[in-house]
């Protein structure tokens, strides 16, 4: 067993492991943005990269940008805290990747060809001169800007709680200085920049979930020993498996789960990948990488969270487990250098959610019909406020990470997900309706989070969802 009052004390090399690799990784992500820079000379480069992602880097980056910190420190976070039942978060997320890779992306990439959306509110929007338009696309921007500022104020959180124990550093100090490193080669680079800082942020990603579970199993005897702790001293049956005492408790707890699944099609920073791979021949070759990826992830951070009951004692914060695992399970400098990699790289995944939140501000709040399009200054200006809006609610509300990025992401869902599916399948939805639809999504699932406590949170995450699809289902225009 492992106290983790010292789990990042006493040992110098691994702080100078963690600063060099942190210094270096930083420099590394500048030099992408620089890069990036040279290639970004309008809108369409600044949101989409030209549409000329290729597929290793649209699978990456729309892999790490969906998973943030909440893959590797709340998954892992989870498992620690829940024991079996986070079994089920494997088949939840996969299903999120299935859903998109085979039913969004192919339609989606055509469509948006079709009309020239740059975002995702665009396109859902309607066409130019349709009446619900500009309220859409303003409504979307509302809906974006709240749930991104929460959503990145958690990765800038989640980084800069761990830099603060490594290093020994002010959080507030940590959360500035990482926030600024992103702030900069976003600002630069545009989509160009977030897409392959993403792409490197998930090979690390893949890399350490590969490395650190493997490690972990063989420090509690082997996947034996790991499976018989994992059912010692349960009652059995739904508790054993779900927590709950009742079947009616275990079955919302497992759909709720698989309700963040269902929310992928609506996370704007995520199919806009889609958007912006260069062929339907790419995207047969991402979604290979992504499934295998999603799949190294997910199973790994789950063991690694397992194994974690069995290694830790004390532990208050299980959203710390794969820090505390790194400098337990391997050597001083080697654990500095995977640290500091896995912080790096969970500050750089704020990078999508600040393009799109962006885009959302300074391209679809602005009434194409009527005035010029919106120049790269106002775009980049708008990520360095948002930036700013995040960081001051990472400093002065910190929240969980599990919790705070499951909320963002299950308005997102609701808001955006059931209008995607039935206009790329149905056709354009009729104005009220789609209004309907994006609104009550939204302000449902806000309301039942901060209201209802239910096994799993099934009833935030799949009414508003049912209902919202409902109701684009009904205003919909079968296509032909």
């Amino acid at each position: 067993m492992h106290d983790d009052d010292d789990c990042f004390g006493g040992y110098p090399s691994g702080v100078n492991g963690i600063l060099i690799t942190l210094i270096s990784y930083q420099v590394l992500m500048l030099g992408i943005g620089w890069w990036a820079s040279k290639r970004t000379s309008d809108s369409e480069d600044y949101y989409l990269g030209g549409r000329k992602l290729g597929p290793a880097v649209a699978a990456l980056s729309a892999s790490a940008s969906s998973s943030s910190a909440w893959s590797l420190l709340g998954v892992s976070g989870a498992a620690f805290a829940w024991g079996l039942p986070a079994i089920w978060l494997i088949p939840a997320t996969l299903t999120g990747f299935l859903i998109n890779w085979y039913l969004i992306a192919p339609r989606l990439f055509s469509q948006s060809r079709k009309n020239g959306a740059l975002t995702l509110t665009e396109f859902i929007a309607g066409p130019p001169g349709d009446p619900a338009r500009m309220t859409i696309m303003r409504m979307g921007a509302a809906v974006i800007l709240f749930s991104f500022t929460f959503y990145i104020a958690a990765q800038f959180q989640a980084a800069g709680t761990t830099f603060a124990s490594v290093l020994g550093i002010n959080q507030n100090t940590a959360i500035l200085v990482g926030a600024a490193v992103v702030l900069a080669y976003v600002w630069m680079g545009g989509f160009w920049a977030a897409s392959i800082s993403d792409s490197v942020q998930g090979v690390l990603m893949a890399l350490s979930a590969l490395v650190l579970p493997a490690l972990a199993i063989v420090a509690v005897g082997g996947p034996a020993s790991l499976f018989d702790s994992l059912g010692a001293g349960s009652a059995g049956g739904y508790v054993l498996w779900t927590g709950q005492a009742s079947l009616p408790a275990a079955i919302g707890f497992v759909c709720g789960l698989f309700g963040i699944g269902l929310g992928y099609p609506g996370q704007p920073h995520v199919v806009n990948r889609f958007m912006a791979i260069e062929s339907p021949r790419a995207i047969t070759q991402g979604r290979r990488i992504a499934l295998t990826w999603a799949c190294i992830i997910y199973t790994g951070m789950v063991l690694l969270g397992w194994c974690g009951r069995l290694l830790v004692d004390g532990l208050g914060d299980g959203e710390q487990l794969l820090f505390v695992l790194a400098t337990l399970l391997l050597p001083a400098l080697l654990a500095g250098v995977v640290v500091s990699a896995i912080l790096s790289a969970i500050m750089s995944t704020a990078d999508s959610q600040l393009l799109v939140a962006a885009s959302s501000v300074s391209h679809d709040l602005h009434d194409h019909e009527t005035a010029a399009a919106p120049g790269l200054v106002r775009a980049r200006g708008v990520v360095l406020l948002i930036g700013i809006l995040a960081v001051a609610l990472a400093i002065g509300f910190p929240d969980r990470i599990f919790s705070r990025v499951l909320f963002a992401w299950q308005a997102l869902a609701a808001a955006f997900g059931p209008l995607l599916v039935i206009t790329l399948w149905r056709g354009t939805v009729l104005p009220a309706w789609r209004i309907a639809a994006l609104a009550t999504g939204f302000l449902l699932t806000v309301t039942l989070s901060w209201t209802v406590d239910s096994p799993g949170d099934w009833v935030e995450r799949l009414v508003p969802l049912a209902i919202a699809l409902g109701l684009a289902w009904m205003g919909s225009r079968k296509i032909g």
